[in-house]
């Protein structure tokens, strides 16, 4: 019986690290890994034996996909820096408005209850549906020209909010952050997605602070997600800096595809449709 749990408990690791290489690369060249790793920790949280009773699972899982991430986008980072591509001075501007947020948006996340978290999860997965189906950032792009004093608080208001959402949820935060800085920031697509890494870090950084210290973090399933998470952001940042936009592109694409396609069967499993 023991050695039989030991080798369900490594199928699960071996799963959560396998989800995290997908997730990270995803989530670095694109966006949408947490929705393949906030499922997968809420499968295996549930499959683990006395681990569901009494506990928050849905809470839990969003607090522990923090340590993936931010060992995601640490390494991301590390990624993009080796290849030359990094902008430290001008990405910290970004990310102070997202900290803020963030830590908002985390508080709030753990202080909501299952019961309430689920319809709420369903209301999230629509509106995200609905914006990458009707993704505005190509038309907006070509009609903002980024500069000026008004337009940098504009863009610190827009990452102010997109911190509460991703401190608060984390899923699909990747798009928001890439529409923003797509639309308000410019640059191109490898800049964007190193910008989107260094800010989703440091918010993280506060969020997962705020998780652990309600006590809503697994630290075995977050290091095992987290080591799948890491390689596969170090494999989509030299991805990114080598193939350039046009791939990048490619990428976000089926990244919306595949989301669209998650978010409808979760938002229909949600209210009992499937």
């Amino acid at each position: 019986m023991g050695i039989e749990i030991l080798n369900l408990d490594l199928l699960y690791i071996l799963l959560l690290m396998g989800v995290g290489i997908c997730a990270g690369f995803v989530n670095t060249v694109a966006f949408g890994g947490s929705l393949l790793t906030l499922p997968a920790l809420v499968f295996v949280m549930e499959a683990i034996p006395g681990f569901s009773t009494g506990t928050q699972v849905t809470t839990i899982a969003n607090g522990t996909n923090r340590i993936a991430i931010f060992f995601q986008n640490f390494s991301a980072i590390l990624g993009f820096r080796s290849k030359g591509v990094s902008n430290f001075r001008h990405a910290i501007s970004l990310t102070i408005p997202a900290v803020i947020g963030a830590s908002i948006g985390a508080f709030i996340g753990t202080e909501i209850p299952d019961k309430a978290f689920k319809p709420i999860l369903a209301i999230v997965m629509v509106s995200m549906l609905l914006l990458a189906l009707f993704n505005p950032t190509e038309l907006l792009q070509k009609k903002v020209n980024p500069s000026g004093t008004q337009h940098k608080v504009i863009t610190a208001i827009a990452l102010f909010f997109v911190g509460i959402y991703g401190g608060f949820i984390q899923a699909g935060v990747g798009l928001l952050v890439i529409a923003t800085l797509r639309i308000l920031d410019g640059g191109d697509l490898v800049i964007t997605n190193a910008h989107k890494v260094f800010i989703i870090f440091f918010y993280t950084i506060i969020a997962l602070g705020i998780f652990i210290s309600k006590g809503q973090v697994n630290w075995v399933l977050g290091i095992s997600l987290a080591m799948g998470n890491a390689t596969g952001a170090w494999i989509g940042s030299n991805f990114a800096v080598k193939m350039g936009d046009k791939w990048i592109k490619v990428v976000l694409i089926i990244a919306v595809i595949g989301s669209v396609s998650k978010l409808l069967y979760d938002t229909l499993r949600v209210y009992g449709v499937v």
